[in-house]
């Protein structure tokens, strides 16, 4: 079933704010188009300044109002971007009513930031903790006024988590033992865990947290992991989907009713997802939580 203009139309007047990271392409920028072309103020966060100028471009070009959308920059992979970026989007508006956090990507080597975290697990969970942690009481605004479950966070996630063995809480981000990936695929369980413990931390405002799949879909995203994530996609080029099929479900959760009934889901092709034994172990969930506050100390 596709997403009809009137099941993502505003529910209560027409303020409603969307925060979409990675928003200058692939799924993220399909996801801030639909949300803004049916009258949503949308928020796009993007790393790289040629790809988001381009991106605010094709999304205003949709939109019932150019003003409604704005584009900004941060690399999610740093903490002080992703600081900066909560600090820029406070002073944009006083509520946020879907967040979805999903900037991301697979890596072709292993890359440590400045500030001494390895970028795949920066980039896919770290800064979205940050992000969200930082911004929550926007969504809290917006939860005190709007019906219970229509203020939502998206995480998105993967089928990859399936294939990871577990986190190292002695070497959480893998960086005394790289692979490339065993990296991606312990991100994304970290971004399960992370909405397990989240959903339940939001619970008592009324703020709904899932996770989503969205497939595999043909964009930018195989083209920066190494041989062995390339050669995986072309083995699978018959399964790839367009990145409007594969943000289907993003905005279906971000926007329709029923999975405001819920929290704490995981979902693939608007149906219940497989999780591993590994992302729903509360006890992981937990500590992972705990060493990312650590790690995000200061901020």
């Amino acid at each position: 079933m596709k997403i009809q203009i009137s099941d993502i139309k505003p529910r209560i007047g027409s303020a409603r704010v969307a925060v979409v990271t990675g928003a200058s392409s692939g799924i993220g920028l399909e996801t801030a188009k639909a949300l803004a072309a049916a009258g949503w103020r949308v928020l796009g966060v993007g790393r790289d300044p040629e790809r988001s100028a381009a991106a605010l471009a094709e999304i205003r070009a949709g939109a019932e109002e150019d003003g409604k959308v704005e584009m900004l920059r941060a690399d999610l992979a740093l903490i002080t971007d992703t600081a900066e970026l909560a600090t820029d989007i406070a002073a944009r508006t006083d509520r946020i009513d879907v967040l979805l956090n999903n900037a991301g990507g697979t890596p072709r080597e292993r890359v440590v930031t400045a500030e001494g975290n390895e970028a795949t697990f920066a980039g896919n969970h770290l800064g979205h903790f940050l992000l969200t942690n930082r911004v929550m009481p926007l969504l809290r605004a917006a939860a005190a006024v709007e019906p219970r479950g229509a203020v939502r966070i998206i995480n998105t996630a993967s089928s990859a988590h399936e294939y990871s063995s577990g986190l190292d809480w002695g070497d959480l981000q893998m960086l005394n033992d790289f692979v490339t990936n065993k990296a991606y695929c312990n991100a994304k369980l970290a971004t399960v865990l992370f909405t397990r413990a989240l959903a339940k931390r939001a619970a008592p405002y009324g703020i709904v947290v899932h996770a989503a799949h969205p497939g595999l879909v043909a964009t930018r995203f195989a083209s920066r992991g190494d041989d062995s994530m390339q050669q995986y996609f072309a083995a699978n080029v018959d399964k790839l989907m367009s990145a409007k099929e594969g943000a289907d479900t993003l905005i279906w959760l971000a926007t329709a009713g029923e999975p405001g009934e819920t929290t704490g889901g995981y979902f693939f092709q608007r149906a219940p997802g497989t999780v591993s034994a590994l992302g729903r172990d509360d006890a992981a969930a937990e500590r992972l939580w705990i060493e990312s506050e650590a790690l995000v100390a200061g901020y």
